[in-house]
């Protein structure tokens, strides 16, 4: 059964609402894909803060030219039976679902992907983007990284220390 023209248009707006939010974008073919396999990528995508989506590419063409940001964007890889995923708190968490996803299903395979800048990724961006670490992994890292000379400078004074203890406690033995 077609989608009515008001539908349409409710579509087209919400797609240009989660265009215009997303920070990040990932795109990816799943023909073969059974329902209940749908719904499992949903609720892992819920669950990392992920919106699933799939609509007709020309809605999305046709929401990408209404936004300012995408409306230059390359489409030409939006072709066949395609799933969106966005996300407006997160960059990578798209791509790294739909990745992680793909690891089990294999049916499913990233197609292309766009920046919250509106730069189109091929499906290679998109696959290098998802093997990134996680925003907070990245954040431990660098705190970790920061504390380290702190860590050594407390090590290298307890050491010290201990060294000056052992040598008292030895004279006052002796």
């Amino acid at each position: 059964m077609a989608i009515t023209k008001d539908k349409k248009s409710a579509l087209v707006g919400e797609l240009s609402e989660l265009f215009a939010s997303a920070k990040g974008t990932a795109v990816a073919a799943y023909q073969g894909i059974s329902v209940a396999d749908l719904q499992e990528l949903r609720k892992s995508a819920r669950a990392a803060g992920v919106s699933i989506k799939v609509v007709k590419n020309r809605l999305v063409r046709v929401a990408m030219n209404e936004s300012t940001v995408y409306k230059g964007a390359d489409t030409s890889a939006l072709v066949g039976q395609l799933l969106y995923a966005f996300s407006d708190s997160d960059e990578v968490m798209p791509a790294k679902v739909l990745n992680d996803f793909a690891k089990t299903h294999p049916e499913l395979a990233l197609v292309a992907g766009y920046s919250g800048e509106g730069l189109a990724l091929s499906a290679a961006d998109v696959t290098a983007l998802a093997s990134l670490p996680s925003k907070n992994q990245l954040i431990a890292e660098v705190v970790a990284q920061l504390l380290s000379p702190v860590h050594d400078v407390t090590n290298a004074l307890s050491g010290n220390l201990h060294a000056l203890l052992d040598g008292v406690e030895a004279k006052a033995t002796a």
